[in-house]
């Protein structure tokens, strides 16, 4: 008998085409209901209830309660990663349902991955962290350097409360776009949240779309310079 992870199993839950349009739907970072998951995959909310129980039995969802309310999100950053990596795989293949529509430039600019920067301006901050030399990166591990930690106090970052938390400060996620790297673990999601505390970016009600605004790019750019030779 084979022993070892069950990527058959873990095929079968996200390779439903309903359950692939839930888990994508909540890329967005935002939980949802399960009725509107029900409408993201275009089934009935008894089948979709049906598809959410298998999905949160397999640690692929959490469930939070509200009131009376009950909210579906991704389990963690790991699930909105290998998410990210199927998407950029299927992409690369031509493995698209759909002709890119208007919104596709923008969602390959700047979106929500989960909760943190994606896209090519995500890839851009990550980039330039490192040829800024605030990163470092070596054997696919991702570590905050001298430099880099004071850069993220210098922009009223508490790093110290970033640190504390289980989950890596630092850590990659290959984006589906283009399929390079951008960075995710607490320190992505904190800088996404410092870009909308600072009124340059919002997120488009109902999308994954992050948008910045004429203050927000300069702001971006001035912090996060385009490496030379980079070509995003």
């Amino acid at each position: 008998m084979k022993e070892g992870p069950d990527i058959a199993l873990l095929g079968s839950l996200i390779g439903d085409p309903a359950r692939a349009n839930m888990l994508v739907a909540l890329l967005s970072g935002k939980a949802l209901t399960a009725s509107e998951l029900a409408r993201e995959a275009g089934i009935t909310l008894q089948t979709a209830s049906s598809h959410l129980k298998k999905l949160e039995a397999a640690n692929l969802l959490a469930l939070r309660k509200q009131g009376r309310h009950r909210y579906f999100a991704l389990a963690d950053e790991d699930v909105g990663a290998l998410l990210e990596s199927m998407m950029g795989l299927a992409a690369k293949r031509g493995m698209l349902r759909t002709r890119t529509g208007p919104k596709d430039a923008e969602l390959r600019h700047a979106r929500i991955c989960y909760n943190h920067l994606a896209g090519d301006m995500g890839i851009q901050m990550f980039d330039s962290m490192v040829h800024q030399t605030f990163l470092a990166e070596a054997d696919e591990v991702i570590d905050l350097t001298g430099n880099g930690e004071a850069f993220i106090l210098g922009l009223g970052l508490d790093l110290k409360a970033l640190k504390k938390q289980r989950r890596p400060l630092c850590k990659g996620c290959l984006d589906w776009s283009n399929r390079r790297t951008h960075l995710a673990g607490s320190l992505g999601q904190a800088l996404l949240e410092h870009f909308h505390a600072q009124k340059w970016a919002h997120r488009e009600e109902g999308t994954r779309i992050i948008r910045f605004n004429d203050k927000g790019t300069k702001a971006f750019h001035t912090l996060f310079p385009m490496p030379s030779g980079h070509n995003g």
